[in-house]
């Protein structure tokens, strides 16, 4: 090799590694990690956290509660094959313990947290719409709405990045650090919220708002409506029997619900408020924003009396 031309190969070399140096990402675009999750929260976290380092694959169809949901076999050999698989722990997905996947890329995101799991008091079966019966049993799952513990399943879903992408390490910390902090501002502003109103009565409508209550201090009672069915006269008179002891005049819903149930729910009293858990993907928005909105709409109503 001449000398020019070892020259030019030593200058194209320090260009390469000065390259990987300043642009870690580059060297890792075509290694970009399969993540796979249970349900919504989870898939934005690590979406977030991982940027363009992950391909973030939540199966789940749109129409489904996930929580429900049981995937086909073609599906369950995609999460085999995924480089990290994270769950949600405290129940959630039951389809998790009928099938086998490979433990070490698995990520129990409440691993940490579990001493706050909460215990369901009771077992009730009923029609959740196109999912069809099902039962609220074992432990409430809804743990996300917890801003601090949706903080600590972040700190896990970033330790999972970092053990199979290293190089990262810097990359995942800063971007789990800004989701931090966005939750942190909403925690603090439902704190406050629970504080100022943790005497005043609320109803929801399903048995999702444990955690929610429980962190922020509010005093909340649930029955089992569903926003797409109107109830029957028997969820009505329950109803009507537990604001005999419960006098409260708003109520929490997953979604929006049809006009005549909230007519019905507006002659005792009750306004509808949505409190999307968003357990599954938005048609619009993300995870973040419907998070701002449910607290947007919570403190509107409880202000505006």
């Amino acid at each position: 090799m001449s000398r020019s031309n070892r020259v030019s190969a030593s200058v194209l070399l320090f260009l390469i590694l000065l390259g990987a140096f300043f642009f870690p990402m580059a060297t890792y675009a075509d290694e970009r990690l399969t993540v796979y999750t249970v349900n919504y929260p989870l898939a934005y976290m690590a979406q977030t956290i991982g940027g363009d380092a992950v391909d973030v694959v939540f199966p789940s169809p749109a129409d489904i509660d996930p929580a429900y949901w049981n995937p086909d076999t073609e599906t369950v050999l995609a999460f085999q094959k995924a480089d990290l698989i994270l769950i949600n722990g405290a129940d959630y997905a039951k389809w998790l313990s009928k099938v086998s996947l490979p433990k070490s890329r698995i990520i129990d995101t409440t691993k940490e947290v579990r001493d706050r799991l909460i215990l369901l008091e009771s077992t009730q079966s009923h029609n959740h719409g196109p999912d069809g019966e099902h039962s609220h049993e074992g432990f409430a799952f809804t743990v996300w709405l917890d801003f601090e513990i949706a903080a600590r399943q972040a700190d896990r879903i970033t330790l999972g990045l970092i053990r199979k992408a290293p190089a990262q390490k810097t990359y995942f910390e800063n971007n789990l650090k800004q989701l931090k902090s966005e939750l942190q501002t909403l925690d603090d502003r439902l704190l406050k919220l629970g504080r100022k109103y943790q005497t005043t009565p609320l109803i929801g409508s399903h048995p999702v708002y444990q955690y929610f209550a429980k962190r922020y201090e509010f005093n909340v009672k649930s029955v089992h409506w569903e926003s797409d069915q109107h109830p029957g006269d028997q969820q009505v008179a329950d109803l009507k029997n537990l604001l005999v002891k419960h006098n409260s005049d708003i109520m929490l819903w997953e979604a929006k619900t049809e006009e005549s149930t909230q007519q019905l729910l507006a002659d005792l009293g009750l306004k509808s408020v949505v409190f999307n858990p968003s357990g599954n993907r938005p048609a619009d928005g993300d995870f973040l924003a419907i998070m701002q909105e449910n607290v947007n709409r919570l403190e509107k109503a409880l202000t505006v009396k």
